[in-house]
């Protein structure tokens, strides 16, 4: 199916969910309908490439920094930018010429221009950093015109487009992959590793989250805080799931012999972001009458087929250090990251019942990309995470092999912020998540990631 876009689908878009759960449990049915017979399974393929030539849309400040990780990867090739803003364009061309690269085409016309970019027939890969809104149309014009498709988080904002990845996916043979970054900190790679080989037992329960201040950025009027603000005015519900919750769900096997079953939201009174603005600006202020709906804490459990338990935090308009509360638990033993570092196995760890430092861990799990890796990452952004996610995807074009995250994992994540505004607006109803895998969750594949 051929989409054509314009301002009004997008308003539409970030609008849906909100409109949606006012109006009762017909229109919510209508959101969640189940497409499990849709299409017929096509994986994606790709055959091993002498180069990876990229195309990419959204050079802003994460967009940036990608481009400078993709530089630096032997056999990338940054063919063409686009973003709405000419400089933003001209410096990441720049960027390019000055790394002894040729030129990249530039496409700054209008908001549509991405659309000309993906058309072009020597792109392998359609990369996005855009705001949220326009993934999901980049995305499915990149797969419709032959080209794999990344995007930034999340990759989806309803369940409707969670469906047409999927299926633009299957029908078209392209990889559309959703680029968690926090999947490759050092920390949750090192417990990935303690996971797979055994050193917690079977998996009992995990907990994850985004807990982060972002008072100061939905307040400023420049960058992400015009859309992050948007969200926040519109929308009551866990936004921005993925940071924590992609490294759990690889410890827990989601889409890989384990799939999501079934969930739970609840948020809290909303105050932070009304209370900052007075503080800031003042009583009489524009920014003191703005209006949230976001809780200032969403709480959300989630049940996972194989019987495991995950709790999941938004925490984004209080004052907090920043954490993603990582907590991997199982019949054996528990690790946790935040605020430091610590672990405890039972009869491993030199006393009973107290933690110790990861870091005593590190000779024996660190994960071997790290050990590849560290060197060249250093430097990069996120503390050297967003190059190791740039080159894994990268190197897995040029061998032709299957990348670490692929499109049913982008939407699992991604619809879990579908649901949680849904189940906050229904009182903590509990809801079943769509298998957008039709049944291959089921039979147990490898993670690409450990075959490091």
């Amino acid at each position: 199916m051929k989409r054509n876009f314009n301002r009004r689908d997008f308003i539409k878009t970030v609008a849906l969910t909100g409109a949606g759960v006012a109006m009762g449990d017909d229109v919510m049915s209508s959101i969640l309908t189940d497409r499990s017979s849709s299409v017929l399974h096509k994986a994606p393929i790709c055959n091993p490439m002498q180069k990876v030539r990229i195309g990419y849309v959204g050079v802003g400040l994460q967009g940036t920094s990608h481009v400078e990780n993709l530089l630096k990867v032997e056999g990338a090739e940054i063919v063409a930018v686009c973003d709405i803003v000419e400089g933003k364009v001209q410096r990441a061309q720049d960027m390019v010429e000055k790394a002894g690269f040729k030129r990249p085409e530039g496409y700054s016309k209008n908001e549509f221009d991405w659309k000309r970019l993906c058309e072009r027939n020597d792109i392998d890969l359609v990369y996005t950093a855009t705001p949220w809104q326009w993934h999901v149309p980049i995305c499915l014009t990149a797969m419709n015109n032959g080209k794999h498709a990344a995007t930034e988080v999340p990759a989806a904002l309803t369940m409707d487009d969670c469906w047409e990845l999927v299926e633009t996916s299957e029908k078209t043979g392209k990889y559309c992959i959703m680029m968690e970054n926090c999947n490759y900190d050092k920390v949750e790679m090192m417990i990935l590793n303690m996971v797979k080989k055994g050193l917690f037992g079977e998996m009992v329960h995990a907990e994850c989250g985004y807990l982060h201040d972002l008072r100061e950025v939905k307040h400023d009027m420049e960058g992400e805080g015009l859309w992050r603000r948007d969200f926040s005015m519109h929308h009551n519900g866990d936004l921005y799931p993925t940071h924590g919750l992609g490294p759990v769900m690889q410890c827990l096997d989601i889409n890989r012999g384990n799939y999501f079953d079934c969930m739970v939201s609840y948020g809290s009174k909303t105050r932070g972001l009304h209370e900052y603005a007075i503080e800031k600006f003042g009583s009489d202020s524009a920014q003191a009458h703005e209006k949230f709906i976001l809780s200032d804490v969403v709480t959300t459990m989630i049940r996972t087929m194989n019987g495991e338990t995950i709790l999941v935090t938004h925490d984004t308009s209080l004052p907090r250090p920043y954490s993603r509360n990582i907590l991997i638990q199982g019949t054996r033993g528990i690790v946790r990251k935040y605020p430091e570092p610590k672990i405890y196995i039972e009869g491993v760890s030199k006393t009973d019942d107290q933690w110790e430092p990861v870091n005593n861990y590190l000779k024996k799990y660190q994960h071997p990309i790290w050990e590849e890796l560290e060197t060249a990452s250093k430097g990069a952004g996120h503390g050297g995470m967003d190059y190791i996610e740039d080159y894994r995807l990268v190197n897995a074009l040029l061998k032709g092999v299957e990348p670490d995250m692929d499109v049913y994992d982008a939407v699992a994540m991604s619809a879990v912020r579908v649901l949680s505004e849904q189940s906050i607006a229904r009182q903590g109803k509990t809801l079943k998540f769509p298998d957008f895998t039709r049944g291959m969750w089921k039979k147990p594949r490898e993670l690409m990631v450990m075959k490091s």
